[in-house]
């Protein structure tokens, strides 16, 4: 990519993952904010640096699509907590690429019926759609990387295991069953649902190593609070979801290949009381076997800081990977993409040189 190249950016909402958004758009060598789409009536009209916690920029959000159309801009980088398949395949069709880091990577997990939706609506357009985050996207990435020094793979399994009461959102935490009575029925429906983009990963490995899967399926289990939490942002009583472990499996036959594992907790007083690793792991089976561990820490001159200041970095790692594609998908074919798709996604057009 040319240096000089630079391509036209509206920003689709201003919340945690947003505002890093507009930051990253704003610093990139070769992006331009041209416009933002804000929810909330509060927020139309307001500069979107002021809104991202930065000095004014001359952008002004609004919640008028159609102005956002007129604006010609080559992509949108598409940064609501769930997708809208209504909105997303009327910018696709517009002839916008979307970079989205709302529970995207291959649409899998919205169902086949959304997911053709989106595809007609990019070849209709000309555009494509390419969602990522932190996990899944960068990890499974990840993941690929780490199994290509193998020469027989037997299977990859990438774990997320964190603290999730750094992530202060409760809809989110809840939706996937903390906080619910340890006897709800539903627990399992309630994390296959609000984790189904991880069997989007799933897919999205499998079509990168060219592997045809006879199966995708979920598997959960759960921790209970032996006494009651008060997060801040959200209570958990005793006897209430404070651990989630969730496995999606990329099967062929009776053999699972793929794994994508979550475990999660918050509180200090569950049970089981399962120990973490707090980071991302990869374990690749083959040969040879590959362990990889990537650790995210705050950057130096960090001490000290208040717990919203360590809560942006969990935004930025899910914001950085759809942002940093955008040049790549602004030049991919029409249609669903994803990490096989676009060349190697790196930092480029974001290093510090002074």
């Amino acid at each position: 990519m040319p240096e000089n190249t630079s391509y036209r950016v509206v920003q689709w909402t201003t919340g945690n993952v947003g505002r890093r958004s507009v930051r990253a758009i704003i610093a990139h060598a070769n992006l331009e904010l041209v416009g933002c789409y804000a929810y909330g009536e509060d927020k139309v009209g307001q500069d979107v640096g002021v809104l991202a916690g930065l000095d004014p920029i001359g952008v002004l959000a609004t919640n008028d699509i159609d102005a956002l159309l007129a604006l010609a801009p080559d992509c949108i980088s598409y940064n609501p907590l769930w997708p809208d398949i209504d909105v997303i395949c009327r910018l696709l069709e517009a002839g916008i690429h979307v970079a989205t880091t709302a529970a995207f990577i291959t649409g899998h997990g919205l169902g086949e019926a959304a997911r053709t939706r989106i595809q007609a609506a990019c070849l209709k357009g000309r555009a494509a759609i390419f969602g990522s985050g932190m996990n899944p996207g960068f990890a499974n990435m990840l993941g690929l990387v780490s199994a290509g020094i193998c020469d027989r793979i037997d299977r990859i399994t990438v774990t997320e295991s964190v603290d999730a009461s750094g992530y202060a959102s409760a809809e989110t935490q809840q939706s996937v069953g903390f906080g619910h009575p340890i006897t709800h029925p539903d627990l399992h429906q309630m994390v296959e649902r609000g984790t189904a983009v991880f069997g989007d990963g799933v897919y999205m490995m499998a079509d990168a190593l060219s592997v045809d899967l006879t199966e995708v399926r979920c598997e959960s289990q759960f921790a209970v609070a032996t006494q009651d939490h008060d997060l801040g942002f959200m209570r958990i009583d005793e006897g209430c979801v404070a651990g989630v472990q969730a496995s999606w499996h990329g099967r062929v036959g009776d053999r699972s290949v793929i794994e994508l594992r979550v475990l999660w907790k918050m509180g200090e007083h569950m049970e089981p009381d399962w120990p973490l690793e707090h980071g991302y792991l990869v374990r690749v089976e083959g040969q040879p076997e590959v362990r990889t561990k990537l650790e995210i820490r705050p950057p130096k001159g960090f001490q000290g800081k208040s717990f919203e200041d360590f809560m942006q970095l969990g935004m930025i790692i899910t914001s950085m990977p759809a942002i940093n594609a955008i040049p790549h998908l602004c030049r991919a074919a029409p249609g669903i993409r994803g990490y096989g798709d676009l060349p190697l996604i790196t930092g480029a057009g974001l290093v510090s040189t002074s």
